[in-house]
């Protein structure tokens, strides 16, 4: 069984800096990409950040530059710095991959989410 777990959100003021951690445990075969969406109430779940194995990262343009997405392929964690954080940052933040577990039906890729960390960013 797959499981996304994360760690690091928090209420911070605006202009500050959080890090978020994910780590996929489980029997895993192998990573296509790691990455981390936010959610606001009543809006669809966005993409923040992604990092593909053997690709460059994408990153939304209201992040880039001040979100850094990075990942270790060994551990299956990827990690999102967030420096200059604004309010409009405030979210619940996924952590998700893209992954082929072990499987007795053979290599079948499939997403996975974590349970989602709050982020508040003051003004």
């Amino acid at each position: 069984q797959v499981q996304l777990v994360e760690s690091g959100g928090g209420l911070v003021q605006a202009g500050e800096s959080l890090r978020l951690s994910c780590t996929a445990s489980g029997n895993i075969v192998s990573v296509n990409a790691m990455g981390w969406y936010r959610q606001l109430p009543g809006k669809q779940r966005e993409l923040v950040a992604l990092a593909i194995t053997g690709g460059s990262p994408n990153y939304a343009d209201s992040v880039k530059g001040r979100f850094t997405i990075s990942r270790d392929n060994a551990k299956n964690t990827v990690e999102l710095q967030m420096n200059g954080l604004k309010p409009e940052d405030t979210a619940v933040y996924y952590c998700n991959a893209h992954l082929t577990p072990v499987s007795p039906f053979g290599r079948v890729s499939s997403i996975y989410w974590g349970q989602g960390t709050q982020v508040t960013v003051s003004s």
